[in-house]
Order: C-alpha cells, then sequence, then structure tokens
C-alpha cells in the first residue's frame, strides 16, 4: 500500500495564516507531511509527498496526481490531505479550537474507516476532536480532495490557526509531535500493521 500525502495550500494563497503572521498553514503542511512521510518510511510503508511545490497547486492537479498514482499501484493507495482548521477570515482571533477529520459526501466504507483510525487515535493522544454529533468521529463535506480523488481518502483540520491556544500547540515540539503521530498511527492503525 502506497500512503500519499497531500500538503495543504501554498505560500501564495493568500489568508491562510494565523492573525499574528506565525503560523502559517502552507509551511506548517508541509512541515507534518515530512514528518508523517518520514516516519511511515521508518515503518517501512512506502509515503510520499504528491504536492513538492511551495506555491499552491490546483485541486485538479493533486486529484490528478493521487489518482494517477493509485492507477500505477494497481488501487493500492490512500491519500491523506493535511490542513489547519480556521473560524475566521485569519485577521481576528477566533474561539474555535480542536482537531477534526473529514470524508467526502460521497466517500466510500474504506475513507470513513481510514478516518475512524484517525479519530480513534486522536482519541487516544488526549485531543480535543471536534465532531460533527455525539457517536460520529468524522465529518461529511463537499471537499475535492477526498470527492475528486478514487482511492481512499481524508482531510484532516490540525487544530484553528485563528486561536491563540491552538496556534502555540501546534508550534511547540510537543503540538507538532502529537499531530504527525496522529496521522503515522492511524495510517498503521487503518493499514492493521
Amino acid at each position: 500500500m502506497k500512503v500519499l500525502i497531500d500538503n495543504g495550500h501554498g505560500e501564495n494563497t493568500k489568508g491562510k495564516c494565523s492573525p499574528d503572521g506565525r503560523l502559517k498553514e502552507w509551511a506548517y503542511s508541509r512541515e507534518i507531511a515530512d514528518m508523517v512521510v518520514y516516519g511511515l518510511r521508518k515503518k517501512g510503508i512506502d509515503a510520499e509527498r504528491i504536492v513538492k511545490e511551495d506555491t499552491d497547486v490546483p485541486l485538479s492537479e493533486r486529484c490528478k496526481r493521487a489518482n494517477e498514482i493509485y492507477r500505477e499501484t494497481g488501487k493500492k493507495a490512500i491519500l491523506v490531505s493535511i490542513h489547519c482548521n480556521a473560524a475566521g477570515s485569519g485577521e481576528s482571533w477566533m474561539n474555535a479550537r480542536g482537531w477534526s477529520v473529514f470524508v467526502s459526501n460521497n466517500a466510500s466504507t474504506n475513507s470513513k474507516k481510514l478516518a475512524e483510525s484517525f479519530a480513534k487515535i486522536a482519541g487516544e493522544k488526549g485531543v480535543n476532536i471536534r465532531k460533527p454529533m455525539p457517536g460520529q468521529l468524522y465529518w461529511e463535506q463537499n471537499l475535492a480532495m477526498c470527492r475528486d480523488t478514487n482511492c481512499p481518502s481524508v482531510l484532516t483540520e490540525n487544530f484553528f490557526q485563528d486561536n491563540k491556544d491552538d496556534v502555540e500547540y501546534l508550534l511547540s515540539t510537543e503540538g507538532k509531535q502529537t499531530v504527525a503521530k496522529i496521522h503515522i498511527e492511524g495510517i498503521i492503525k487503518y493499514l492493521g500493521l
């Protein structure tokens, strides 16, 4: 199984940062993506980032890349898109907090299983999981990265880049390690390793 990591947005994407400018989503998602790829490879799992560029790559191109690899691997690939959430425009601090995982509203059973694996690991790490309703660990939305890819896919929103406490946690060594571990261990759980 090949694990495809999509790191969200690019350095030229407007508004994707904390109000104080300390956390830039494009840079943060790439740092976490690299930690995840490295951690998976250490465990013997084939993993790669599908967006090597620092500039934004259109969603259609990201999905095309994932679908090509999925086809080339004989339908033996999964996709994880890594992001930071925001409750506002990025200009002021907001109150929303926590970690969440999304699938498309046309999600396969395997996509939902992947999302549940992530959420269960996040719960084991003691993080605040945002849920759409009690008992449901993942959100369903019409997100291109999940909707337009053929492989099982999820999108993680790793805390809020416009919440002061979440930003402090995201930028801390502990926070980065926890976010990376949620992804690494969630993928391992899904793969049954």
